[in-house]
């Protein structure tokens, strides 16, 4: 696995995040869209506590483990809820509720950028397919968040738009 023998200690890219917190961060971000639609709330969060993570001390092959299983259990979560429910998705700025076909870009565009960052951090080159950036800035173009997609057009490369709207650029 590339990077897996690099300092993962170093920060991941432009974070002040060390890779291994960052990994470890994208895994509860991958998480966390299928807890809030199986818990279908639309007030707040489920309230468990503590972010589901691998923890202080993980190497990179348990990160690549974890993010498989949170990728598997966000897909079964979205494929097994009607198209009808509405569950809370973020809540900052404030609350939004959404379709379950809007939890698999959240958890799908946290993934990518975080997997940039990480890849940055120890020196791994990060190229996404141009396809699924594509879908995945055009499926989020009236989210909320801090995606700054106000005034930035659409270009020939879908990947640096993502990192544009993010904030982030290549490195």
């Amino acid at each position: 696995m590339a990077g897996a023998g690099a300092d993962w200690d170093r920060p991941a890219g432009t974070l002040e995040w060390s890779c291994s917190a960052t990994a470890d961060h994208a895994v509860d971000t991958v998480f966390a869209p299928a807890f809030f639609l199986a818990s279908r709330r639309q007030d707040a969060y489920p309230d468990m506590g503590d972010p589901y993570t691998v923890g202080p001390g993980a190497l990179p092959h348990h990160f690549v483990q974890a993010l498989g299983v949170a990728t598997h259990v966000l897909g079964a979560v979205v494929a097994d809820t009607p198209p009808d429910v509405r569950a809370i998705i973020w809540q900052w700025p404030e609350i939004t509720v959404a379709p379950p076909e809007d939890f698999l870009p959240r958890g799908g565009l946290e993934l990518i950028l975080h997997a940039h960052d990480v890849c940055a951090g120890v020196g791994v080159d990060f190229e996404p397919p141009a396809d699924v950036c594509r879908r995945l800035r055009r499926h989020t173009l009236e989210w909320p968040l801090w995606l700054r997609w106000n005034g930035l057009a659409e270009t020939a490369d879908p990947w640096s738009d993502l990192l544009r709207g993010s904030g982030r650029y290549r490195y």
